[in-house]
């Protein structure tokens, strides 16, 4: 039903109504109440949407009237109250039913659920997470014999099979071959005694050497390894727990 606000022109029409209801004999405001309530079952088609709305607001303030009328013709006795009461509850009752009725199409049809997926394609649907394919960038070798340039520390260098960092950093045993990870975050080196890479995390300030370990590439900014030619590479978290075993 459409709401319109309560403005002193559509309320006084109304208090006015309610009031005649009360001053008249109940026996004469009852069907002025029915003759209300048949019309808007009976023309709801034919009346204009102001029109239904007036007379509902009619229906609403004159049963109030018409309950006035009827507990003062009563007599205002205990017996006259509760007659009144009763007849409040019944008549409010039925308003609101009317009201529920007649508002029925207005409302919104509920949406059809989504249909179900059937069976085979439950039984296709991937289980877990997708997939995803990791390409590894490749570390570009270099060889501090050669002089090699540190993204981070232009004060780096290797003397003796040790390296020098600014800040008193010092990685020994390592070889001359060495790399730095596409950020240069991550520092490389071989290590002297045979195989194996040193790591070196400049951010978190940790080191690792792992012999027999190669590094194979880069993803995502963090160190994948491989033990054998033919294995596939692993990164450096996996590497540390199978370590720890």
């Amino acid at each position: 039903m459409p709401r319109y606000p309560f403005t002193w022109q559509r309320l006084w029409p109304v208090v006015l109504w309610m009031l005649l209801l009360a001053l008249l004999p109940w026996w004469l405001g009852m069907p002025a109440l029915l003759g209300l309530a048949a019309t808007l079952l009976l023309l709801q088609h034919r009346l204009s949407e102001l029109h239904a709305w007036a007379i509902r607001r009619g229906l609403r303030w004159g049963l109030s009237g018409g309950l006035i009328a009827l507990q003062r013709g009563l007599g205002g006795s205990a017996t006259a109250w509760a007659v009144t009461l009763s007849a409040a509850l019944a008549g409010y009752t039925l308003l609101v039913a009317l009201e529920g009725w007649l508002d029925r199409r207005s409302r919104p049809a509920p949406s059809p659920p989504p249909p179900a997926a059937e069976w085979p394609e439950l039984a296709m649907a991937p289980v877990g997470p997708s997939p995803s394919i990791v390409e590894l960038l490749p570390p570009h070798w270099q060889y501090a014999t050669d002089g090699f340039v540190d993204p981070r520390d232009a004060a780096a260098l290797y003397r003796d099979g040790d390296y020098y960092f600014s800040g008193g950093m010092r990685i020994g045993a390592a070889s001359a071959k060495l790399t730095f990870s596409p950020d240069g975050r991550w520092f490389v080196a071989a290590l002297a005694e045979g195989d194996g890479v040193v790591l070196w995390d400049r951010e978190l300030q940790l080191g690792h050497r792992l012999p027999g370990w190669t590094l194979c590439g880069w993803y995502q900014q963090q160190p994948w390894l491989i033990d054998r030619e033919e294995q596939i590479p692993w990164p450096l978290s996996q590497v540390l727990e199978r370590m720890e075993r």
